[in-house]
């Protein structure tokens, strides 16, 4: 059943609100409705100043918290409308695991995406939502990326490894999922746990230790 969405001026008027106050945007937490509901598309509900400003404000807030990714129902706005970047700060054994490389600044209006094939990876993933925990998920290798940036160009891009991971992760949020619905819930473990007895660059010695399938 489709979720009645609040009218653009409603939702301008929401924004405008939250920018009035300096500092980072506060983060809508799990247990939140607007994290459950399908967030309406973006179709000039607002005006280009406004969306530079709430841009901005989510760039400073995923910074902040700190993140890579960060979808506008996290900040209690629901519209599609998500930010991502990634620097990448991790080892080259990390990086060589996961696929990950730096992500530059973009912004993904609409977005959604398909896997290219059968191939899955699982790694372990959180959220600033869900803050002090993590869990092991299975997603795609690979995806194709449709969505339109900020100035209204088109997007459609074929992305695979850590990248694709953010996408998804923060495109799943502008539907009403999180990722722990799609997570190997043995796996959930505390950031300290994750930090300090699974440091490993892949999931396996903890789907071993806790019990748990990773894609063949």
């Amino acid at each position: 059943m489709e979720v009645p969405i609040d009218d653009a001026r409603s939702l301008a008027a929401r924004v405008a609100e939250l920018l009035s106050a300096d500092g980072p945007l506060p983060i809508v937490a799990a247990g939140d409705p607007v994290l459950r509901r399908p967030s309406a598309p973006f179709d000039g509900q607002f005006d280009d100043d406004l969306l530079a400003r709430f841009i901005a404000a989510m760039r400073e807030t995923m910074h902040a918290a700190p993140g890579v990714g960060l979808a506008a129902p996290q900040v209690g706005i629901p519209l599609r409308l998500a930010v991502i970047e990634d620097f990448a700060e991790v080892s080259d054994e990390v990086r060589a695991a996961r696929e990950r490389r730096p992500v530059p600044f973009r912004v993904l209006i609409n977005p959604s995406y398909e896997p290219t094939g059968p191939a899955k990876v699982a790694f372990f993933e959180g959220c600033l939502s869900v803050p002090g925990w993590q869990a092991v998920v299975a997603r795609p290798a690979e995806i194709r990326l449709t969505a339109h940036d900020e100035h209204g160009r088109p997007i459609d891009e074929i992305i695979r490894g850590w990248p694709a991971r953010i996408v998804q992760h923060e495109t799943d949020h502008l539907g009403g999922t999180l990722y722990l619905d799609r997570a190997e819930l043995r796996s959930l473990s505390t950031n300290e746990a994750v930090a300090t007895r699974w440091p490993h660059p892949t999931p396996h010695p903890a789907a071993e230790s806790l019990g748990f399938p990773l894609p063949e």
